[in-house]
């Protein structure tokens, strides 16, 4: 008897576990999107929304800036939504801290996980960079571009590694941390090419 009633706090509390987070970041972007339309000051709020929607459609036709934040913003969520928001709870995060360093995990079984990880970050440091352009005036030096792309890969994964580790959505692993700046130098790398062809 106690253990079933284990299992059904541990499953419910699961069920509310898993979606809590995605939950909490769409609710914020929706009441964003709620106080934007209360600058729209005529019209019912069905009103409100359609011009809303047509600012952001024109917005995104016509500013380069806009477009460029918007793919970055969309990979950040969805990197996010594949690493935190939609995880499963981990009762031992720790549990293999060294992590996977090839095509099989420590059980043996077939993984692409160093694949998956490595292309996980290519697009986030090509899109964050590509966005970067219309904001600052950065020198666009080969090793200044590798530099800033090891040091932000580093430091978005170790900050997703540490979120996974304190909240148990995961498990802290060396080896993500690994491939994860890895792609982050090939996104890097592919940025300063792009960037080079584009200026000739």
């Amino acid at each position: 008897m106690i253990e079933t009633v284990k299992n059904i706090i541990t499953n419910v509390l699961k069920a509310i576990y898993q979606p809590f987070f995605f939950a909490l970041v769409l609710s914020v972007f929706v009441m964003f999107f709620v106080m934007l339309l209360d600058k729209y000051k005529d019209g019912t709020f069905k009103d409100k929304v359609l011009t809303a929607l047509k600012e952001w459609k024109n917005r995104f036709l016509k500013t380069a800036k806009f477009r460029r934040m918007f793919y970055l913003v969309f990979f950040v969520v969805m990197l996010l939504f594949k690493t935190m928001l939609n995880r499963e709870v981990w009762m031992s995060p720790l549990r293999n801290v060294i992590g996977v360093w090839g095509f099989t995990d420590t059980d043996g079984n077939y993984t692409t996980e160093i694949i998956e990880n490595t292309i996980l970050f290519i697009p986030l440091i090509f899109f964050l960079f590509f966005f970067l352009e219309t904001t600052s005036k950065r020198t666009s030096k080969f090793l200044a571009v590798m530099g800033r792309a090891i040091a932000i890969s580093f430091l978005f994964s170790f900050s997703i590694e540490l979120v996974q580790l304190l909240f148990r959505m995961g498990t802290f692993q060396l080896s993500d941390l690994c491939f994860n700046t890895l792609g982050g130098v090939i996104g890097g790398l592919i940025y300063w090419i792009t960037a080079k062809i584009r200026r000739v």
